[in-house]
């Protein structure tokens, strides 16, 4: 991997807690503008520039685009987001709970993405448009994209001595996540150690990778002098090792039951699964899966189902093809309008008021993907089902920004 360091655009360690927010993809523009309320200083002014603007506005029109820019100028004249005098990297880490896991804040190679860079799930049209616009009017990356790299102990050696040292931010995020940093301006040894990292995989935040290669390739082709060495041939990463990271599910929840009854439904289920009434609502083990329907938990399983390709055996796809798809008429999740999904740090609970309030009709509480099957199906060239992982905790944004112009 080739990483380097950068100049970063970042708050003053007194304004850091209220500058940086959660990522743009989190939050609802309601959310939004509910969080920022009588906080000028929130990143979500910049990434989530439609809460300054009238309720309804079209998050894709010209007007959005300009608050932001806007916004991110107003930021840097303000001094709410201060230029270092040197580029550097930076240790991350977010402790949620009792967990605590420790990231490299570095800018990557656009051109390895794909490549050196492994995705495993494919992009939206309309949201990658959208984040390569944004990327694109605020010369910046806004959001850093999260990367995975299995384990080294030299970089681990590398990172502990980092924060040993008194950290630039210390934070506490109102979800009760807790969020430090440290600034290493002595590079080399980090530089040189992920040159021995053969491949990283994108754990989340496709959209904000793929726009910035979008943007890269973009300004290289209208640079009648490109060299190769501009800053818009990188974009801003943090890298986590493997073995840190804990997965969440992404359930499913489904409006109807595609013209049947539930007794109907569940008698065709049981023709290729196992059913237990009265199960738990969070499923045991790979294989299995927890429904939610008519106030009642069942247990689901699928010993005879199972196989060891590193897509088909994914329980999101052999739900897909053998549940979602023959029974309730759901040929493709990344376009029905008849499923949802719900990250499992909302709990299964969300999963029963989404049932109850008669919004929805079913509710499957999955069982969280393992990280290696994530990096097995990236080795593959292959992509996972749609909405596979959930990551948290989420990166705060505004903490530290990357800015496409040499500062």
């Amino acid at each position: 991997m080739k990483i380097k360091p950068f100049k970063a655009l970042r708050p003053d360690p007194s304004d850091a807690a209220a500058v940086s927010s959660p990522p743009y993809d989190v939050l609802s523009s309601s959310e939004a503008r509910e969080l920022a309320d009588g906080n000028p200083k929130s990143f979500l002014h910049v990434i989530k520039p439609e809460i300054d603007l009238p309720e309804g506005v079209d998050l894709y029109s010209d007007q959005v685009y300009a608050k932001a820019k806007e916004n991110f100028e107003s930021f840097r004249s303000q001094g709410l987001l201060l230029a270092e005098e040197e580029e550097s990297l930076y240790v991350y880490s977010q402790t949620m709970g009792d967990h605590t896991q420790y990231g490299l804040v570095c800018c990557c190679r656009a051109d390895e993405y794909e490549s050196v860079i492994k995705r495993h799930e494919f992009t939206l049209k309309p949201k990658e448009d959208d984040r390569t616009r944004h990327v694109s009017e605020l010369n910046a990356n806004a959001g850093p994209v999260f990367l995975t790299y299995r384990d080294s102990a030299e970089i681990d050696a590398i990172v502990a001595n980092a924060i040993g040292q008194d950290p630039l931010f210390d934070l506490a995020a109102p979800d009760g996540t807790f969020h430090k940093v440290w600034r290493i301006t002595d590079c080399d040894g980090l530089v040189g150690a992920f040159a021995n990292v053969p491949c990283a995989y994108v754990a989340d935040g496709h959209h904000r990778s793929a726009s910035a290669v979008r943007v890269a390739r973009e300004r290289a082709a209208a640079n009648p002098d490109h060299r190769g060495d501009e800053e818009y041939n990188w974009f801003q990463c943090v890298l986590f090792p493997s073995s840190q990271l804990g997965l969440m599910a992404y359930n499913r929840i489904v409006k109807d039951l595609n013209g049947m009854g539930s007794r109907e439904f569940l008698e065709r289920l049981s023709e290729n699964f196992d059913i237990c009434e009265d199960a738990a609502a969070q499923p045991a083990a790979k294989g299995s899966a927890s429904l939610y329907i008519d106030g009642r938990w069942y247990g689901i399983a699928w010993p005879d189902l199972m196989n060891d390709d590193p897509v088909e055996g994914l329980d999101a796809s052999i739900l897909q093809r053998h549940l979602l798809q023959p029974l309730l008429g759901i040929d493709d999740p990344r376009t029905s309008d008849r499923i949802g999904f719900v990250g499992g740090i909302r709990g299964t609970a969300a999963l029963e008021k989404a049932v109850d309030s008669g919004g929805y009709a079913l509710a499957i509480s999955m069982f969280p993907v393992d990280i290696d099957d994530l990096m097995k199906v990236a080795d593959a060239g292959k992509v996972m089902p749609p909405k596979s992982t959930w990551f948290e905790p989420k990166l705060r944004s505004g903490l530290l920004v990357h800015s496409l112009e040499q500062i």
